[in-house]
């Protein structure tokens, strides 16, 4: 496509702008190179009207309702920071209307004619999409996905093991907030000493989550699936191969909730086609986008979830070589599950995007 250099800088509206991941997508705004023309800000009923701040300006956030999109055409592009019931019946009145759709649901993540971007792995899929729409992946994938990606690009990858340790903050501000309440309810006791106590103590409403979060770990994140696989397992295992572009990889994956606000952490075991040297590996990651190193455990340096909160890369570390095979590596990775893993992607999407028109 040939650039317009006559055009106005195009049009960004965010669908979802008061919640939490929009919340920091505006901060992200304010904080990047101002690529955009008119932001435009769109929410349920509820928050419309309200007044948010982004890139130094005062807006007025609107309805979500058809007339919110007018105006609205080729070169603009709407990021959907919502439900995925929300998402797909919101993104073909966009499309029609010829604006580019971003969306970080799970509405189009599997959909063929819509590719699933992480820039820093496969940024060259945006070109091509069908619908007029680029998905995000889930916050656990894109925790990992620039470390792994980075690996597979060097040595072949040809298996993966993963285990996610979630904050309670990848399920809104109703995760985040039952996360608080549990911790005030078990805080100052001798709680967790005994079968049942923090199970009493935190009562019936556990929120978002299938157990009690507060001094415990949750072994579950999604729905049941055939086999006891959870539907977060498997929807990890499928971006994963779809963002690698690698159908048929083995992958196994298990969720578990812990109780940390803000910051999804992963162990990592991943077996490549030829051997693979620990200090090559360090270099891959160091040179890696998105991705930073920290991994002196002598000194006390590894990544943690509150390292990496409130940062725009995936923070690796723990990394060695497997103990039983030549060909795996082993490590750790934290990222902001906001940040790193929706708001900051989507917003890296949306600016390939408008630097096809610019």
């Amino acid at each position: 496509m040939t650039a317009d250099r006559s055009a106005p800088a195009p049009a960004l509206a965010v669908v979802g702008a008061t919640g939490a991941v929009g919340t920091v997508l505006l901060q992200i705004l304010s904080q990047r190179a101002d690529v955009w023309g008119e932001v435009r800000l769109i929410a349920s009923s509820r928050s419309a009207g309200r007044v948010v701040a982004v890139r130094g300006e005062e807006v007025e956030v609107l309805a979500l309702t058809e007339d919110a999109f007018d105006g609205l055409g080729a070169g603009d592009v709407v990021v959907f920071l919502t439900p995925a019931a929300v998402s797909a019946h919101w993104a073909p009145a966009v499309t029609a209307r010829g604006a580019v759709v971003v969306d970080q649901s799970a509405a189009f993540r599997e959909d063929p004619e819509v590719p699933l971007v992480v820039p820093e792995v496969n940024g060259g899929a945006v070109r091509v999409r069908p619908r007029g729409i680029v998905a995000g992946p889930d916050c656990v994938t894109a925790a990992m996905i620039a470390a792994v990606g980075a690996l597979h690009a060097e040595y072949g990858l040809t298996e993966l093991v993963v285990s996610s340790y979630q904050a309670a903050g990848a399920a809104g501000r109703a995760g985040s907030e039952a996360l608080r309440r549990q911790l005030s309810l078990v805080a100052g006791s001798a709680l967790g000493e005994q079968p049942g106590d923090v199970r009493r103590a935190v009562g019936e409403d556990t929120g978002p989550f299938a157990a009690p979060l507060a001094l415990n770990v949750v072994p579950w994140s999604g729905e049941l699936r055939e086999g006891g696989w959870s539907s977060h397992e498997l929807a990890v295992r499928a971006q994963t191969r779809r963002i690698l572009d690698l159908p048929a990889l083995p992958i196994s994956v298990t969720c578990v909730q812990v109780p940390v606000v803000i910051g999804h952490s992963l162990t990592v075991r991943a077996r490549f086609e030829r051997e693979v040297d620990a200090g090559r590996a360090r270099k891959v990651l160091e040179a890696a986008p998105g991705v930073v190193l920290v991994d002196d455990p002598a000194a006390g340096e590894f990544p943690t979830p509150v390292d990496a909160a409130g940062t725009d890369p995936a923070w690796v570390g723990r990394l060695r070589g497997s103990l039983d095979d030549a060909r795996a590596l082993e490590f750790f990775v934290c990222a902001d599950n906001l940040r790193k893993g929706a708001a900051l992607n989507a917003t890296q999407i949306s600016e390939l995007i408008a630097g096809e028109f610019a």
